[in-house]
């Protein structure tokens, strides 16, 4: 595959490179406005130089040199850029008996690589400059998994797609939506991170509950529509996810519309204060 790696906007300078590689280590990856709401499509590619079920164990250089052999060349030329990012220091080297730093892994090895960066399903949201939650479900992409940064699109990983469109909506929800903006700091760079889960309470995705599999119904139905866009159906479809969500957490119709008020409130309080700064 013929690459060209990404130089604009990047904080380390690199010159530019135009290469045939192997396909095998490049995965489609989102970058910033790749994410709307129930819309996720990937506009770059990235190199996991970590096979799944090996953690944080990269390929070893060896195997590297011989079973990718031009990907390996490509990444010798940055050698020493790679060698100096901080999460390599910091994760991939250590002090040894002479206070000498040794480093434990190859100086292309990444951080937070783990079973969940390979999953076939992710539940993804703007993170990084959003006001709201505009969460999306991506799905396996010639059969490859989508990759994300974590800061600018946080992510929650499933195996099963069902349950990763029922997360999708409860998400994107009046509900969860409220619950978000109240909790995350105005004006914040960086917004609803993944450990937001930890302060909302969504139920586990249950296939035996109608309401669970309405919603990731009706999650499909919303994807589909945003793909063609189809603002009035899609507009139909989020109504009737806010009355199943409700149902989620037990809420009447009365305090559903008190939900869908308050977050019409805080949501032009938010969009004041962005256009202020």
């Amino acid at each position: 595959m013929l690459v060209r790696n990404l130089i604009q906007g990047a904080k380390v300078q690199v010159p530019e490179v135009i290469e045939a590689l192997e396909p095998d280590l490049l995965y489609p990856l989102l970058r910033g406005r790749d994410v709307q709401r129930w819309k996720a499509e990937s506009s770059a590619w990235i190199f996991i130089t970590h096979l799944p079920g090996m953690g944080l164990k990269a390929i070893p250089e060896k195997e590297m040199q011989t079973d990718y052999p031009c990907t390996y060349g490509y990444l010798k030329r940055f050698e020493e850029v790679l060698r100096k990012r901080a999460a390599f220091k910091r994760y991939f080297t250590r002090k040894d008996k002479n206070n000498r730093i040794v480093e434990t892994g190859p100086f292309y090895s990444m951080f937070n690589v783990g079973p969940y960066t390979f999953a076939p399903w992710k539940v993804v949201w703007l993170g990084f400059g959003a006001t709201e939650m505009k969460a999306a479900v991506v799905g396996l992409v010639g059969g490859k998994p989508v990759m994300t940064n974590q800061a600018m699109h946080p992510f929650v990983s499933s195996d099963k797609e069902d349950e990763a469109h029922y997360l999708c909506a409860c998400l994107n929800s009046s509900v969860v939506n409220l619950a978000v903006i109240s909790h995350t700091q105005l004006g914040g760079k960086s917004f609803a991170q993944s450990n937001i889960l930890e302060h909302i309470r969504i139920p586990r995705f249950d296939p035996e509950n109608p309401v669970h599999g309405r919603l990731a119904e009706l999650s499909k139905e919303a994807h589909a529509a945003a793909a063609r866009g189809d603002a009035q159906g899609l507009r139909a479809i989020e109504a009737e996810i806010d009355q199943q969500a409700a149902q989620v957490w037990g809420l009447s119709a009365e305090e559903l519309r008190a939900v869908q008020e308050s977050l019409s409130e805080l949501s032009g309080e938010v969009e004041a204060v962005v256009l202020e700064e």
